[in-house]
């Protein structure tokens, strides 16, 4: 094209030819900066969606009544449901909606472009789909899932949350599933969300913690204008907060609803996200669910399983304006280095991400002086984890974005439906953007939802596995060329739960410095991430201790651990004294 105008141009022909070989030029030189901008060496992420047989896209059936549902899905989860020491992927679809759907009727996904997806790794970078085999297809219309081993078998299960009834899939072995939920009295009803298996009262069997959205039906509601193209998804405010679940583990296969006597069930909320850590390093372990447009929450572990919701009174419950924002994903950990757990929620356009950094049990917003709010102010979060991809010891924040609305252009031209991932290393408490130098799947705009970060070949690289509606979903291999060390740590409990989930692990390096983490399988936007924990290392290639407070109370300590490998570590079943 541009040759083509310069050749229209009343110019002599030698100018001409001289403008045409500048313009190459330039041409040449700026694909060089491109290409030099995302080679091996520089680029942090590879896009291996293409190749990697994942071809699983979020189908959220949109219509014309812009059903809230189709917007919100669906979540993302990472474990190794065969026992081959490699991570395997499971994707939460929605189902069809009628258009317009009729009042009482639940969405059911029995055609397979609808079904759930488990794809088994295959190892090299590639994925099968073995969802029909497995029997993980699903019914009704998807949100999100938690993975954990709740009976102690070794072998981990699914919770796929539901607008309509919720599934419990119990790992059968042999990579089957069974639907068990009539059996374990899990099915919970209306709109729920995230989920999180976390041992509340310290038993050794993992409990079931269940977000819910609000109290939702299939009512023709007209939001925006009346104009073509202007109809909006209706904001949260249309509709009344519920409460949230807690199911109690009973050890024989079944579970107790033990919300109401738990003080759960006294907070409704609008909950999305769940992540779980032990804030105030107590040894019980508190819930914070991330709310859409409603006061953040805090549920604080009291002990003997009841619970006490400090959103305002630790700080998380509002911005540092004191106003509401739409919390959507969450993650709950440490990214100062200072042993004490951190809070990140996103958010839409114009409201900020929040970071709530904890200042010894009380939580101060920090997104001003990290640089998150400035660098978040014209975005929308989903999927979220703090993660170190370049191994140098501070845990860095990744950010899956996409606007609610698809049609947001036409009302608010400062934000867009489709956007970037986001990629913010931290630089020793402070985070700066350096997307752009991530890798060319950080510059394709997508309506991301769910995410999880997880070492999908074992590497000791943290690689990146993002959930789109409408569009495939991104698979990127951490090609991180730093030469920073690195361990990661799988727990296995004896007295404490299978999973270890709840256990602190903390690493003391041959120079002194201390880094820590939890082991969970909770967080981001409706989606269960790697339990195991890692740890980079930068250059420090020795540790001289590693230690792990389990559940059940016990200290486990184990010194001079060789680094640059993945570290299988059970507890010892010693009875307390």
């Amino acid at each position: 094209m541009i040759v083509e105008l310069i050749g229209r141009m009343q110019l002599p022909a030698s100018l001409r030819t001289r403008f045409i070989a500048r313009w190459a030029l330039s041409s040449f030189c700026l694909a060089l900066i491109s290409m030099q901008s995302f080679s091996d060496e520089a680029a942090y992420f590879h896009d291996i969606s293409g190749t990697s047989g994942v071809n699983f896209s979020l189908n959220g059936s949109p219509t014309s009544h812009k059903y809230l549902l189709e917007t919100m899905v669906g979540g993302v989860a990472v474990f190794d449901y065969d026992g081959d020491g490699r991570m395997d992927l499971f994707f939460v679809n929605g189902a069809r909606l009628s258009d317009p759907m009729p009042a009482g009727q639940v969405p059911d996904k029995s055609e397979p472009q609808y079904w759930n997806r488990l794809y088994r790794n295959a190892g090299g970078g590639k994925f099968e789909d073995v969802t029909a085999s497995a029997g993980v297809a699903g019914h009704s219309f998807g949100m999100g899932v938690a993975v954990g081993d709740y009976d102690n078998d070794g072998l981990p299960d699914l919770y796929v949350t539901n607008y309509g009834r919720n599934i419990l899939f119990h790992n059968d072995g042999q990579g089957r599933f069974s639907d068990i939920t009539a059996k374990a009295r899990v099915e919970a009803g209306g709109w729920s969300t995230g989920a999180a298996f976390v041992d509340v009262d310290n038993d050794g069997r993992l409990d079931l913690f269940v977000s819910r959205y609000l109290k939702w039906d299939f009512r023709d509601i007209w939001c925006g204008a009346r104009s073509p193209n202007r109809r909006a998804y209706c904001h949260p405010d249309q509709f009344e907060p519920i409460s949230h679940l807690l199911y109690r583990n009973l050890g024989n296969g079944a579970f107790e609803n033990i919300s109401d006597r738990a003080g759960i069930a006294a907070k409704p909320g609008k909950g999305l996200g769940v992540a779980i850590h032990d804030f105030d390093q107590d040894g019980r372990i508190d819930i914070v669910v991330a709310n859409d447009s409603f006061p953040q929450q805090l549920f604080h572990n009291l002990g003997n399983a009841r619970f006490e919701e400090i959103g305002l009174a630790s700080g998380v419950a509002y911005d540092d304006d004191g106003k509401l924002f739409a919390g959507m994903g969450i993650d709950f950990d440490d990214y100062d280095n200072d042993r004490w757990p951190d809070i990140f929620i996103n958010a839409l356009g114009n409201q900020r991400y929040a970071l709530f950094q904890n200042v010894r049990k009380i939580f101060e917003y920090a997104s001003g002086p990290t640089g998150i709010g400035q660098a978040s102010l014209l975005h929308s979060g989903w999927g979220t984890h703090f993660f170190d991809y370049d191994n140098d010891g501070w845990k860095d924040l990744f950010v899956a974005q996409g606007h609610v609305m698809d049609n947001v252009e036409l009302t608010q031209p400062n934000l867009h439906y489709l956007e970037r991932l986001l990629l913010m290393r931290n630089t020793g408490g402070k985070f700066a953007d350096v997307s752009g130098k991530a890798g060319p799947g950080f510059q394709i705009p997508v309506a991301a939802r769910g995410a999880v970060v997880v070492d999908l070949d074992n590497d000791g690289g943290i690689d990146l596995v993002v959930s789109c509606l409408n569009h495939n979903a991104l698979v990127l291999r951490n090609t991180n060329a730093s030469g920073n060390h690195w361990l990661t740590v799988r727990t296995i409990g004896s007295r404490s739960n299978r999973d270890g989930i709840g256990a602190r692990v903390t690493v003391t390096t041959g120079t002194g410095r201390m880094l820590n983490g939890l082991v969970s399988s909770a967080g981001s936007y409706l989606s269960a991430r790697d339990p195991r924990v890692h740890f980079g290392l930068g250059k420090n290639d020795k540790i001289t201790k590693l230690d792990i407070v389990w559940p059940s109370g016990q200290l486990q300590t184990v010194e001079n651990v060789t680094v640059d490998r993945i570290l299988a570590i059970t507890e010892p079943n010693v009875q307390p004294r």
